[in-house]
């Protein structure tokens, strides 16, 4: 089953609708549906040189692209993906969830991003939107203007996966390089390479081939609400992560508590370990109120109860709590753990919310 089923009968089963697509669009199959392009900005965009190319320009250069579907485009940002901020996605979550509510709402969006934060991105969406319609997050590794640019094939395999009724129900998903992975899955795990996404512990949702969009497993029954509310998040705070090597010691953690995080994310070494003077200090954290959830820093693998004997003792009334990742990484609990503080739940809800993610 995959996680985020779970995840979401956590918050609203009740909610749920049929996945099946509406009468209207098997009565109209011959009509081409509509996805709509959030440019975002990225390496797709990029041309070496300022200003960057627009959503509509990265569209318009696709030939053949109103075959599949009619595709319309807006600009959200153009930016590297390393400048962009929650509360971007915040607005990006929310302008997307409007689109859904359309009297004409687009069979499905893609946003194309730069890679290098595409996968934090993708699990905010996932998160946050919910609904039937497919959100794809594509972008590229070589700029346009390189020899074997990328780009304008993953636009037009997205629009193709965007606009396929077998995608409706999946939530957020990525697609590049000719596969496509679930949001909750997927990491980057290459620099440079075309196939520099992966997902470690369950490989490619599907591929999109020539003849057609081929997933792994059917789409589910039911459309799943969002698990979190996106309209309860006004402000986040302050979660760090940190990493776990051999002599580390308490500086950074207490530091970073000083610093007023309300949060952090052990990046922990094996199955979410950590040196003893870190633990004591992460115990210090839980003692103040901090929320410590425990992943890891192999890039596969669960994280279950931690393992330090620092961090384990009973809790204090009114203490934070300590919580295992489960196999989501470092970067995905912490976009978790921020959004789950953001919706003002209390350390028992957050425990809750993020073992039912996994």
């Amino acid at each position: 089953m995959r996680p985020t089923t779970r995840a979401r009968a956590f918050v609203a089963a009740i909610l749920s609708v049929s996945c099946a697509p509406p009468a209207s669009f098997a009565q109209q199959a011959s009509v081409r549906p509509r996805v709509h392009v959030i440019a975002t900005g990225g390496t797709i965009s990029n041309m070496g040189n300022d200003p960057r190319r627009t959503g509509a320009e990265l569209v318009a250069g696709i030939p053949g692209l109103d075959q599949v579907a009619e595709v319309t485009s807006e600009q959200f940002s153009n930016v590297a993906s390393g400048a962009v901020t929650q509360e971007m996605l915040r607005d990006l979550a929310t302008k997307i969830r409007g689109l859904q509510k359309e009297a004409n709402p687009p069979a499905g969006v893609i946003v194309t991003h730069g890679t290098d934060t595409m996968e934090e991105t993708a699990f905010f969406l996932d998160l946050t939107v919910g609904g039937c319609a497919p959100v794809i997050l594509t972008g590229a590794m070589r700029q346009a203007n390189w020899a074997g640019a990328d780009g304008p094939a993953n636009l037009l395999n997205s629009v193709r996966l965007a606009a396929s009724p077998d995608a409706r129900g999946r939530g957020a998903m990525l697609l590049m390089n000719d596969e496509v992975f679930l949001a909750r899955e997927v990491t980057k795990s290459n620099t440079t390479r075309l196939n520099a996404f992966s997902a470690p512990e369950a490989g490619p949702a599907g591929v999109t081939d020539p003849d057609g969009i081929f997933f792994r497993a059917p789409p589910p029954a039911t459309c799943a609400p969002p698990l979190v509310d996106i309209d309860r998040v006004e402000s986040f705070a302050r979660v760090d992560i940190v990493y776990s090597y051999i002599s580390a010691d308490s500086a950074l953690v207490d530091a970073l508590v000083d610093a007023g995080a309300r949060g952090l994310v052990v990046a922990g070494v094996g199955r979410g370990g950590t040196t003893p003077s870190q633990g004591r200090a992460l115990r210090r954290a839980v003692d103040r109120g901090v929320i410590v959830v425990v992943s890891n820093r192999t890039g596969g693998g669960r994280v279950g109860r931690p393992t330090n004997p620092e961090i384990l003792r009973d809790l204090p009334v009114g203490a934070g709590a300590t919580i295992g990742a489960g196999d989501l990484n470092p970067q995905k609990a912490r976009m978790l753990l921020s959004l789950a503080l953001a919706s003002g739940l209390k350390p028992a809800d957050i425990a809750t919310l993020i073992t039912s993610v996994q």
